[in-house]
């Protein structure tokens, strides 16, 4: 489900002192729930999906299309690393307080492209960038009115000038009709699979 920004914005997410200017430009309510200690479990079914290998062949084709675009324009490959817009960082964790520094080594995504950059009780994010956005992938666990918590995602880009905003503009529909929803069924299907499994401590 596809949340407004102002629901993903109205927690203390310490993401926004780290990326003050970037913009949010999707977030979504995950298909996972549990007790405040399953954000562990969240990060770990979110680590296992590959978007390149999506049940949904809409979603697996849109990705190769991407990638192979990608490489004939030269938009992933980058020898140097590149400057965040209008900065002179090339990567957020450069900004990171003392406290987050480190926080999010030995966990990445499947997608390798993401470089994590911190990690709290109820949050995670990782960067990256290319020749059209520098981007960060937000994962937060959020307290629900029953006491549980649910998994939230939210996407903040800053785009590399012209280009990076004409391209988030040309794949906005794909990624709100097939890409996010693909994504939403793999995560379900995990997230079910991985609650159905027996705790540990239960065996």
């Amino acid at each position: 489900m596809r949340l407004s920004n102002s629901e993903h914005e109205s927690e203390a997410w310490r993401i926004r002192g780290v990326a003050p200017d970037f913009r949010l430009e999707d977030a979504w309510a995950l298909p996972a729930e549990g007790g405040a200690e399953d954000f562990a479990a969240l990060l770990e079914v979110m680590a296992s999906l590959d978007p390149t290998r999506a049940g949904s062949r809409v979603s697996r084709a849109l990705f190769g299309i991407r990638y192979r675009v990608g490489e004939w324009l030269g938009w992933d490959e980058v020898p140097d690393p590149l400057a965040i817009p209008h900065d002179s960082d090339t990567t957020l964790s450069a900004r990171l307080p003392a406290d987050l520094r480190n926080s999010a080594a030995g966990f990445e995504l499947h997608a390798k492209d993401f470089k994590p950059l911190y990690r709290t009780r109820d949050e995670w994010a990782a960067e990256i960038s290319n020749r059209t956005v520098h981007a960060v992938m937000h994962l937060a666990w959020v307290e629900q009115s029953d006491g549980r918590y649910r998994g939230q995602m939210g996407v903040y880009v800053k785009p590399r000038g012209r280009l990076g905003e004409m391209y988030m503009a040309a794949i906005a529909p794909f990624r709100h009709l097939i890409v996010y929803p693909a994504l939403m069924r793999e995560l379900e299907r995990a997230w079910r699979a991985r609650v159905a499994q027996p705790r540990p401590d239960s065996v």
